[in-house]
């Protein structure tokens, strides 16, 4: 089974299809034991759509570890944004939009939630995450797609033998290539896109963030990061410790294979893919954010995957990129349980209500 992005950038109209392969978590995959992780199903930015526990003192980053430092989630000892950041926002009482619940199900029809992350054999589906020491050594970045709307280097990326890319290995990545790097100490995160290692490093384009403040303020408007819709990666990505831990405090990030030429807080770019209608009214802007039904039975789930679905109940899921409709992303971890994730597979997306939006960008 294939998944796949479908790009297209306006005001520059470039267009692109790109397919990944699919396992058990339905992304693109590499192996086990390599020094990257897997690639998830449409998550990463197009060119110009988004182009666009960690053990402390890795230079390339162990697997990320969920802590706590008030209510939020924490990686390499960094708070992952402040509590009241849009990631982190508790909505299990915010209003809802039936009409827009409506158009969204319209669009998708009869799916499931698909896990966009697990293994097969040796082999690891998700989206690595990289810490490293405040000492990293900075490297410079080119970025050849979208220099303009990317936050210049340099950034403390791993030497490309050891960093953790998704979809691949530095020299030779397919997919997204997306590179996440939590620098510890100083508490920021790098985050490229369509990176590849050759002579120096190459990314499409980059971002940039002070985890110490509120993510949503920290782009201009109209900017895509290595996310389509503007927005960073790392903190809508479910870890594995947290969720072996029950304790996910944050909004999950998704897709959906069409949306409109508009987004709403806290993205700040959008995306429509070439085949999709940009005036279908069912297309939902970058940005929307859904929630799990509170009355969603979930007493016959396994722990974690009641963890899971705890979170989307009460921080629910950002709409962040293009892809596959219900797809929500995960790290890439050798250790997650198999079985639950098949387990969240049978939560249809029809138990999912739209939060009501911010006013409809630009």
């Amino acid at each position: 089974m294939n998944s796949w992005s479908a790009w297209l950038v306006i005001p520059w109209v470039v267009l692109a299809l790109g397919c990944s392969g699919e396992g058990e978590g339905g992304g693109s995959a590499s192996a086990a034991g390599s020094s990257a992780g897997g690639s998830s199903a449409g998550s990463g930015a197009s060119p110009g759509a988004g182009a666009g526990g960690d053990s402390a003192g890795s230079s390339s980053g162990g697997q990320a570890s969920a802590g706590a430092t008030g209510e939020s989630p924490v990686i390499g000892g960094c708070s992952v944004f402040p509590p009241e950041d849009h990631w982190n926002t508790d909505i299990s009482d915010a209003e809802v939009d039936a009409d827009w619940t409506s158009r969204l199900m319209a669009m998708v029809g009869d799916v499931n939630l698909h896990p966009d992350y697990g293994r097969d054999g040796d082999v690891l589906y998700g989206i690595p995450i990289n810490t490293v020491p405040e000492t990293q050594a900075m490297v410079d970045i080119a970025f050849d797609w979208y220099p303009d709307e990317s936050d210049p280097g340099p950034y403390p990326f791993p030497d490309p033998e050891t960093v953790k890319i998704e979809g691949g290995d530095a020299e030779a990545c397919d997919g997204d290539c997306h590179v996440l790097v939590v620098q510890q100490g100083a508490c920021m995160l790098y985050e490229g896109y369509a990176c590849l290692y050759s002579d120096g490093w190459h990314c499409g384009n980059g971002a940039i963030w002070d985890l110490n403040d509120v993510a949503y303020g920290q782009r201009e408007e109209g900017w895509t990061s290595a996310d389509a819709a503007g927005l960073p990666i790392t903190p809508g990505i479910l870890r594995y410790d947290e969720v072996a831990a029950g304790d996910v405090r944050h909004a999950i990030r998704f897709t959906v294979e069409c949306t409109r030429p508009n987004y709403v807080e806290p993205a700040t770019h959008y995306a429509v893919p070439g085949g999709c209608d940009e005036n279908d009214p069912n297309s939902p802007p970058m940005g929307l954010r859904v929630r799990l039904r509170a009355d969603y039975d979930i007493s016959g789930y396994s722990s974690g995957a009641q963890a899971v679905l705890r979170a989307m109940q009460t921080y629910g899921m950002i709409l962040a990129d293009n892809g596959s409709n219900f797809y929500f992303q995960g790290e890439a971890h050798p250790d997650w349980n198999l079985d639950e994730i098949e387990e969240l597979k049978q939560v249809p997306a029809s138990e999912f209500e739209v939060i009501a939006p911010p006013p409809l960008m630009p």
